[in-house]
Formats: structure tokens, sequence, C-alpha cells
């Protein structure tokens, strides 16, 4: 095969030359695009080629798409005259994007996968930018003479091709490191937010208040033994959200006696419209079992708060938990009986405000990890409505 008389042949400082300035310009690159202009501009350029076009591979695989150009494909600027797509396996760059191979076609002429974009030329040599067995791009440069190009322009190719292949994947690293940073910093506000409302939630004045005027009930009505029970209860509840708030974790013990006093209050509040009774597995012991605080708190706010808005009445809820190794396991068995009141329209803003405990499942799972689980079920008859849920947290001990 004769080579052109008018090709251009490097010695070897020119061609260290060449690779010494565009491994100084790479590093200073901050985008992919700018390492397919820098190729095609400030390297194809000093190699004397006429005609250069630089094609991405697609984040989807079914295509090459243009996005840098030397030569009449780049009039000005940063601009590529009249940019074509290729699919992949399409044309020489597009079989050199699927196989990863570099080609040198010397007569185009008599290739059937020759596909001509501006113009007719003769001569074609594609080579992959790729790292790691994956193709990032193909750099494709055209000739109107046959025989054009050589094993030397090949190798000058492959040098700047693994180079901004190396510099991409940098890139991409440090973009999906900011985009991970970004997400974490997201849920974490995300949970700052989640754990104010829920204290918010807890502390509502409606809560408060409406717990001491029944408090205060029992004291008008003389009957001052179940008024101080119950002083005792809301203070040890109040100090422990103070305490307990901040905590991401807490014991399991002090979660359910927390949820006890909650409850507690809760039915003094709602009289007669309420029940509970919370059961431990006897065999297991609380005390050195950790879960993630507050999960138990939120869901029964949601619960009590639902039902109260819809008018439930007899509304009972049948707490058990079992405690195990890796995790809790607790299933809450409610049923209630629909109330002939219609809803009200207007719903206070506490009860807007209050935190969905499928959002605080989601956060901590995506947070933490924690892999809690959840499931809820509804059952309907003639008398009563009811349901179960089903959740299992982690012991973190």
């Amino acid at each position: 095969m004769t080579a052109s008389s008018s090709q251009t042949r490097y010695s070897a400082i020119q061609f260290e030359e060449i690779l010494i300035y565009f491994t100084t310009t790479i590093p200073q690159l901050k985008d992919e695009d700018a390492v397919y202009w820098n190729l095609a501009k400030n390297c194809i350029a000093k190699m004397g080629f006429v005609d250069c076009v630089v094609y991405k591979v697609s984040e989807k695989n079914h295509h090459l798409i243009q996005k840098a150009a030397f030569g009449p494909k780049n009039p000005k600027d940063l601009e590529i005259y009249n940019p074509v797509t290729i699919n992949l396996g399409e044309g020489i760059s597009g079989n050199v994007a699927q196989s990863g191979v570099p080609e040198i076609v010397m007569d185009t002429s008599i290739d059937s996968r020759y596909i001509m974009d501006d113009q007719r030329r003769l001569s074609e040599i594609a080579v992959p930018i790729s790292n790691n067995g994956e193709t990032y791009g193909v750099i494709d440069c055209e000739h109107p003479e046959k025989n054009f190009y050589t094993e030397q322009h090949l190798r000058m190719l492959q040098a700047v091709a693994t180079l901004s292949a190396i510099k991409i994947t940098q890139l991409r690293t440090e973009l999906k490191v900011k985009e991970e940073q970004e997400k974490l910093l997201k849920v974490r506000k995300e949970m700052v937010d989640l754990k104010l409302k829920a204290f918010q939630a807890h502390m509502n004045p409606h809560f408060v208040f409406n717990t001491l005027n029944a408090i205060q009930y029992f004291i008008t009505s003389d009957d001052k033994l179940t008024a101080l029970n119950y002083i005792s209860t809301f203070s040890k509840l109040i100090r422990y959200y103070l305490k307990n708030f901040e905590k991401e974790t807490l014991s399991l013990k002090e979660e359910l006696q927390m949820l006890n006093s909650y409850l507690k209050l809760q039915k003094l509040r709602y009289e007669k419209k309420f029940d509970y009774a919370i059961h431990v597995a006897s065999d297991s012991p609380t005390d050195d079992i950790v879960i993630p605080s507050f999960i138990l708190q939120t869901l029964f706010e949601n619960i009590i708060e639902h039902a109260i808005y819809n008018h439930y009445e007899n509304y009972s809820a049948n707490i058990k938990v079992r405690p195990k190794k890796k995790a809790v396991h607790i299933e809450i068995a409610f049923e209630y009986k629909t109330g002939g009141a219609e809803k009200v329209k207007y719903i206070p803003d506490y009860r807007a405000q209050l935190v969905k405990w499928q959002d605080q499942i989601r956060l901590l799972n995506t947070f933490r990890n924690y892999k809690i689980k959840k499931k809820v079920s509804f059952t309907k008859n003639t008398t009563f409505n009811g349901g179960l849920i089903k959740l299992r947290l982690p012991n973190l001990s």
C-alpha cells in the first residue's frame, strides 16, 4: 500500500512536543465538552489534519453525537456546522465505537460503511476514546486523498485518546461524587426539617393545652390523685422530648415508656374515643435493644389524629412488640366504628404539619440504610373497620 506524498510525517521530537502540549492543557479542563474541543482545536490542529470530528457516545449508548470539530465542520468558535448523529454500528466511526478497535480506511470509495457528511473524502481514521472497557467517544478524521493516514498517525491519536479518556473518567467520577454529596446534603436537610416538624408536632399547643385542660377537669372534680398521676405522666413526656430530641437512636425500653405515656395522655384527651394496649414478648428483654428514635411516636400521631379528624368511634389499637437479635417486629392491630358526623372542612394547622411516618421511614432508609420495612392492610365489615400495620425496625445495638 503506497502512502501519499503529501502525508505529514513527524519526528520523535515533534511527536513528543504534541503530547507535551496536550498533557499540559488537559488538566485545566473543567467539563467533558471542553475535553472534546481541546482534542479538536488544540491537538488535531497541531497534527496538520484538514478535517476532524469528535463524537460522544450518548449516555444510553444508542448513537454517536458530534460534540467538537476542526476544519469545515467548525466555521467559528465552538460551533459545529450541521451536526450529525450516527447510530452505534453505522458508518466507520459507529463501528469503531461499537467494537472499541481503531481503524484506518485507505480508500473510503470501496468501503460500504462510509457515510458522507459535508463532502466526500477518500481517507478516514477512527480511534475510540475509551478507558477500562468503556467507550466515551470516537476521534474521526478524514482527508481528501487516498492512503493518507499512517500507523504513526494512529499511534498519536491513540495516545491523545487515552489521555482524554482518563480525563473524562476523572470528570465523571468527580461529577458523580458531587451529585452524591448534594444528594446527601439534601437528605440531611430533609432529616433536620423532619425532626423539627416532629418536635413541633410533639409540642404543639393543641396537644399541650388540651391535655392540661383534661388534667384541670380532674382537679376541679376533686380527683386529685388522678390529676397528679396525669401531671407526672405529662411532665415525664415533656422532659423526654427535650432530652432526646436530637438523638437518632434510643433504647426500645425508653421508646415504649415514652409511647405509653403519650398514648395515656391521648386517651385522656379523647375520652371514650380511643383506647390501646401494649404487649411485649415476655422472653425478649428491651434494655439492650436500640432502635431509630420517634418512629413509633410519629406513627401514632398520624393514626390518632386521622381517627379523630374522621370521627371514628371506639378506636382501639392492640400493639404487639417482639424484639429479636437483629430486628424488632411490631404489629399494630386496630379497629374502629365509623362515626355519623361529617368531616370538618377546616383542618387545624398543627394537623397539616404532622410528620408523615412514611416520609420519616423513607429518609432513614435513604440516609442511614436502616432497611425499615412496613406493611399496612385494611379490613371492613358491617360492624367495625380495622386493619393491621406491620413494622420491622433494625436493632442498632
